[in-house]
């Protein structure tokens, strides 16, 4: 029987719930810990930040979840340059604090190596501890599958090194590596757009539990 959550559209009311899983599923890892070194504040800090980025997020882009909230995919339509959110530096500063420019960074040596084409960002893939129990996160990359099948656009992705094997499963691409200063190193990954699936399924997130093969025998 399967078990996995549906997957939708989040809503506008539940901005503040998506925000806090992403801090969730990010606060042990690297990255949240080079971002926010002090742990007694980071889940409120990354909780913070992200949720301005989720408002940019349903402005210029998507955020999916599944129905219980323990998983998270956010999305932007990089159709173009898009402009930063709104009052991004005041309210960066208000919701990090000292670790701002740590933010800023990162954001300006991940934009530095992304693509200039046209493309879909797959910015964020939050899972809880939980959720990853459950293997939602191969749920959410299949259903991200899915409704790239539906564009003709390539996508683009960061990751930590070390996970990048998942989103190769479903037809990400490795490119060259980010070394923050003194932290982590992080994975670029590219898809190339593939042909357009004749029907939308009823439930992506079923994908993940079928083979590659079976997948592309369609």
């Amino acid at each position: 029987m399967n078990d996995t959550p549906r997957i939708r559209t989040a809503r506008w009311p539940e901005q503040e719930q998506v925000a806090a899983v992403v801090a969730e599923a990010l606060h042990t890892g690297p990255l949240a810990a080079w971002l926010v070194p002090e742990s007694t504040i980071r889940i409120k800090v990354l909780t913070g930040v992200a949720a301005i980025w989720l408002e940019h997020a349903i402005f210029f882009g998507d955020i999916q979840v599944t129905d219980d909230l323990s998983a998270a995919a956010v999305g932007f339509n990089r159709y173009r340059d898009l402009p930063p959110p709104a009052n991004y530096d005041d309210r960066l500063t208000v919701a990090a604090g000292a670790h701002a420019q740590r933010f800023k960074l990162l954001d300006q040596l991940l934009t530095q190596v992304r693509t200039t084409e046209a493309h879909y960002h797959l910015a964020i893939l939050a899972v809880t501890p939980a959720g990853k129990r459950r293997g939602l996160d191969a749920a959410m990359l299949a259903h991200h599958e899915a409704r790239l099948g539906r564009t003709d656009l390539p996508s683009w992705t960061e990751t930590l090194t070390g996970t990048p094997e998942l989103y190769q499963r479903y037809g990400y691409q490795p490119l060259p590596q980010v070394a923050l200063p003194d932290g982590p190193v992080i994975a670029t990954l590219r898809r190339n757009p593939r042909p357009r699936h004749e029907a939308w399924p009823a439930n992506a997130a079923a994908l993940a539990t079928q083979s590659a093969p079976a997948r592309n025998a369609r």
